[in-house]
């Protein structure tokens, strides 16, 4: 299978924020899209993304530990994940982001911003960092990246 053409979109599921990315159709650049609020009406909201986006395909960081085993906090995130699967036709998929906030922090602090003040930014651009991942992933392999999410 060759690399798959169409917009995609990273999501990066935080607690109080839900980082949003997008590459173009090409699969070339991923960028950081927007942030959305976590709570009650977070799928909604991502729903009216994928809605104006128009992707192919939702890829979702899922937070394994080091060890690349899964704890609380991926837990949440599958079964949020499945949440959006069963409310949309696009394929949702699963792909680990180990490390991606910490890299993305390191990245910003050394160009001089300061992580505090830019929590949303950050979550947007960690949703661009899973998304390349994803991308990388594909590109080498020939085939869609990480875990189908079936729906409920």
């Amino acid at each position: 299978m060759s690399f798959r053409r169409g917009t995609r979109v990273g999501i990066d599921w935080g607690d109080a924020r839900i980082g949003v990315a997008r590459c173009d159709p090409d699969g070339v650049l991923a960028t950081p899209y927007a942030t959305v609020r976590a709570g009650e009406r977070e799928v909604d909201d991502l729903l009216a993304v994928l809605v104006e986006l128009e992707p192919i395909e939702v890829v979702v960081g899922l937070p394994t530990t080091l060890a690349g085993t899964e704890g609380p906090a991926a837990q949440k995130v599958r079964v949020r994940a499945t949440g959006l699967a069963s409310r949309t036709e696009v394929p949702v998929r699963l792909v680990d982001e180990r490390l991606t906030t910490v890299e993305v922090s390191r990245r910003m602090r050394e160009g001089g911003r300061r992580a505090k003040d830019q929590r949303s930014v950050i979550d947007a651009a960690a949703a661009a960092a899973i998304l390349e991942h994803a991308l990388g992933v594909e590109r080498s392999r020939g085939e869609p990246p990480g875990e189908l999410v079936l729906p409920r």
